[in-house]
């Protein structure tokens, strides 16, 4: 891909044609808005999730990190990319009225977007802020708890952005992100590609790499809270590579996967108030995952 500020050049002229369609039309593709194909071949469903609006949800995540985040009443959550606020308007229903939820988006139009949903249901509690996720407007130790949803892989320096979410978490916080990461090579003409750079592949990272990024960052109980494969169909690919292409690379074993990946800042955690609704625990979460982040077993 070309540089960082080609790079979000390109993210913010995507997200802002993504804003402007509805769902429908972001699910005919790869991740949404970007590709010519006709699968939605990411995305999990919200539907079963408190808090869950159908408007605020454009098809474009990876996973549920909201799900596995262990937010408590009273907790000030933070959701990096938070598109047109479909994990806020879910952490909000967590939180509760005490709580607070903050939305950070590089897009004009999706931050717009967001406002407006939030406005159509008197969510006083969240709010919407434009910014860079490598350069957050958020304080320092100021948030319990960082979600985040198949964003990382379209910011070109992933190890600022795990700078900025130790930055800005309080001691003892934690993170839930869904991202995509990869296991191989991709072919050079996928790499290559605005549209899957902006569908979410092309800007992945190795799987070891990017946890080896969490840790440099200085983050403590990494834990993979789930994974699953994500396979890319033969027709999207066809539109980048020749049938021969198509079948070295379906040789190469390379994976394609969603990960939901768990970590705390280090330090004592300030005294929260215990929910009243049921949690699933990171121990049950960790013995459900396909594997931890030193295993190979995928």
């Amino acid at each position: 891909m070309e540089s960082s500020e080609k790079i979000k050049a390109l993210v913010r002229e995507k997200y802002s044609e993504i804003a402007s369609q509805d769902k429908a039309a972001n699910a005919s593709s790869c991740c949404g808005a970007t590709s010519s194909g006709t699968y939605n071949i990411m995305s999990d469903s919200y539907a079963d999730l408190e808090g869950y609006n159908p408007d605020a949800d454009l098809g474009l995540g990876c996973g549920l990190p909201t799900e596995f985040a262990q937010i408590q009443e009273g907790d000030t959550v933070l959701d990096l990319g938070s598109g047109a606020g479909n994990d806020c308007f879910v952490a909000r229903a967590e939180a509760g009225e005490t709580g607070k939820i903050i939305g950070v988006d590089f897009t004009p139009k999706m931050i717009e977007l967001a406002r407006q949903n939030a406005e159509k249901r008197g969510f006083n509690n969240v709010e919407f802020r434009q910014g860079d996720i490598e350069d957050l407007p958020v304080s320092n130790d100021s948030v319990d708890v960082v979600v985040s949803n198949c964003v990382l892989n379209l910011v070109p320096d992933k190890a600022k952005v795990f700078d900025e979410i130790k930055r800005v978490l309080r001691p003892g916080g934690h993170f839930s992100i869904s991202d995509v990461v990869l296991r191989g090579e991709l072919p050079q003409k996928l790499q290559e590609a605005a549209e899957m750079y902006a569908g979410c592949v092309a800007g992945a990272m190795q799987m070891d790499e990017y946890l080896e990024l969490i840790r440099t960052a200085g983050f403590n109980n990494l834990t993979i809270q789930k994974q699953k494969p994500i396979l890319i169909p033969d027709e999207i690919l066809l539109e980048y590579l020749t049938a021969d292409e198509l079948r070295a690379f379906a040789a190469s074993k390379t994976g394609i996967f969603s990960i939901t990946v768990f970590a705390e800042k280090p330090g004592e955690k300030r005294e929260r108030k215990v929910s009243s609704k049921p949690k699933v625990s990171l121990a049950t979460l960790s013995k459900e995952a396909c594997c931890g982040p030193e295993s190979n077993c995928c």
